[in-house]
């Protein structure tokens, strides 16, 4: 018996282009179809809904990687997703981000850890690119052949600034 019955949200309003959102969401779809995956109960897909990020993103257009607008994604992604888990009454909520070198997982996990009090569902917060975290995920991603973005969903948009020295 497993000890956890998964269900996967992907809610990732900051992707950009709408292309790569749609690139990203029919990976997650592929995989989940795969028959060693069967822990997932269910995938999620909950729309593109690049306004929601637009909108918390405008009050941070010359940020760097990694700082304010960075939190402000995270806690608007976790938002949604411990409404989702609260409202189908699932008993935690967790986030893959934290596997990423490039995500500060205690940001993540502070952000979690409110919206968990906030909503009364627990949060699972984890560092998953400890223990080899993030070397383990790029060797799954080699098995299962999956495409691995080179960037935030962001960097398109706010990428330029980053790269000019702004």
């Amino acid at each position: 018996m497993p000890r956890f019955v998964i269900s996967l949200l992907f809610y990732n309003p900051n992707i950009k282009p709408y292309e790569e959102y749609e690139k990203r969401a029919s990976e997650l779809r592929r995989l989940a179809a795969t028959a060693s995956y069967a822990l997932c109960n269910e995938i999620i897909i909950s729309g593109h809904c690049a306004e929601d990020f637009d909108k918390i993103a405008a009050a941070y257009p010359q940020e760097p990687e990694g700082g304010s607008r960075c939190r402000a994604c995270y806690a608007l992604r976790l938002k949604r997703t411990a409404e989702l888990a609260k409202n189908t009454g699932f008993d935690y909520f967790a986030t893959t981000l934290s596997v990423s070198p490039h995500k500060n997982a205690s940001a993540l996990n502070d952000a979690g850890g409110r919206l968990a009090l906030e909503h009364g569902v627990a949060f699972l917060g984890e560092d998953f690119k400890k223990q080899d975290g993030y070397r383990r995920s790029v060797e799954l991603s080699k098995v299962y052949k999956l495409y691995r973005q080179s960037y935030c969903g962001c960097q398109p948009v706010f990428g330029k600034n980053e790269k000019e020295g702004s």
